[in-house]
């Protein structure tokens, strides 16, 4: 008899406890247009709950001071909390506290990445920066679902270098070609660059296959987890990624701070990106000496209470526990995604891709535009996202424009999803687009 041991599966959060969360939450008390408000717009940005707000508040009020600078006892509590906020996110997605990099966003990490292998390509770094040089010939690969921040400095990479930039397609539904990796990661692949979750289909990608075909060429692998960190348990030394990179204001934290995972040994051999004050050692007025990372890479003055807040944010999270989370936002996503299937003249992106998925669906109704369909359904105080969700190459290889999306987290109630479910119908006949 087998001697695995057998773990159970979550158990989504129950109705009280949602209720119960939703108390810490204060802007979810709030109505829209005499509405209560009903908030399906967390893919965008999560609201923050009390334990956030007051930590940054704290700071603000206790021990407000400029960090690694100063001897006095304020700037030294305040260092401490800022390395401690550091070392809470490294252990919220498996690395440690030195392969963690502060950012503004999501969108600046993975520019950091960039931009710092294009200063390599340029010279920068000397011979110990070999691994991470692009010359021409050599090829970047991300495909053709990522978010513009995950599309755009890698065409911009790809001009400052001369290497090329592959593009993984789509099937006629939305999902990755994993039949074609092997035709696109080909041997002059030097880096990958892949979402973890959709944030127009919300499918949680097969990354594993992705990577391990990367694995097979040397490529570096870049995961974009913004719409994965906030939903899903993460680790990404068990996944062999070489970066990853989060965004604080989509998982309860405030806007205005990231964070960049690299792996130690690359994050050493990587010139900067942004430079000044706070990452030299030695300066004279013809060249400078970096400190290693990850101050390398934090020039200037950080983000300190947003890093604290986005560390109390960690805590929320990992307090509620992320497995209850995943399994609450798959229950939701189920639910709205059969409820909207069952709208005549509704179709839902991705809604055929044979894939686990987040709490998120977007959707295209027959005749009427996503503006107009986000406009009824705030007058019913439903906060949705419309437009192309900065997925233009996505939203052309599905052949619509735009759509509506609604996202769901942990605060997000059934009769909030059937609120939607509802108001997609009461738009149709609003605008009489029934067949």
């Amino acid at each position: 008899m087998s001697t695995t041991p057998v773990t159970a599966p979550a158990l989504p959060l129950s109705d009280d406890e949602v209720h119960r969360l939703r108390a810490d939450f204060p802007i979810l008390q709030t109505e829209v247009n005499g509405h209560p408000l009903a908030y399906l717009d967390s893919g965008a940005t999560s609201q923050r709950p009390l334990a956030v707000l007051d930590a940054e508040r704290e700071f603000a009020t206790r021990y407000n001071s400029a960090v690694h600078r100063g001897a006095h006892t304020l700037a030294a509590e305040a260092t401490e909390l800022f390395e401690d906020a550091r070392s809470t996110v490294a252990g919220f997605v498996g690395a440690d506290d030195d392969e963690i990099v502060w950012t503004s966003n999501a969108t600046e990490a993975i520019n950091l990445v960039a931009y710092s292998l294009s200063n390599a390509s340029l010279g920068r770094g000397g011979a110990a920066a070999e691994p991470v040089r692009l010359r021409a010939g050599d090829e970047i690969v991300t495909t053709e679902m990522e978010h513009h921040a995950n599309l755009i400095p890698w065409q911009e990479l790809a001009a400052r270098t001369g290497a090329t930039l592959r593009v993984v397609p789509l099937d006629d539904d939305g999902a990755l070609r994993l039949d074609a990796l092997a035709e696109h990661i080909t041997e002059r692949a030097r880096i990958v660059a892949v979402t973890h979750v959709s944030n127009v289909l919300g499918v949680v990608n097969p990354i594993e296959r992705i990577i391990a075909r990367a694995r097979e060429v040397g490529a570096l692998v870049l995961l974009d987890a913004c719409q994965s960190a906030p939903h899903l348990p993460l680790d990404v030394r068990a996944l062999d990624v070489d970066f990853a990179v989060l965004s604080g204001h989509k998982m309860l934290g405030p806007s205005g701070i990231g964070a960049l995972y690299g792996r130690r040994e690359l994050l050493e051999i990587m010139p900067p990106f942004l430079t000044g004050g706070s990452m030299i050692t030695t300066v004279t007025t013809t060249e400078a000496e970096y400190l290693p990372p990850p101050q390398r890479f934090e020039a200037g003055t950080q983000r300190v209470s947003q890093a604290i807040a986005l560390a109390a944010a960690v805590d929320y999270l990992q307090a509620v526990g992320m497995p209850r989370i995943a399994a609450h936002e798959e229950k939701l996503g189920a639910r709205l995604l059969a409820g909207l299937r069952d709208i005549d003249g509704v179709r839902v992106l991705g809604a055929d891709i044979a894939l686990p998925r987040v709490g998120l669906a977007s959707f295209d109704i027959t005749g009427i535009h996503s503006h107009d369909v986000g406009q009824f359904l705030d007058d019913r105080g439903i906060a949705v996202r419309v437009g192309h969700h900065c997925a233009q190459p996505l939203h052309r290889r599905l052949g619509v424009t735009s759509s509506t999306r609604a996202s769901t987290y942990l605060y997000t109630t059934e009769s909030e999803v059937d609120a939607v479910i509802d108001g997609v119908a009461a738009t149709i006949d609003f605008f009489g687009a029934r067949a």
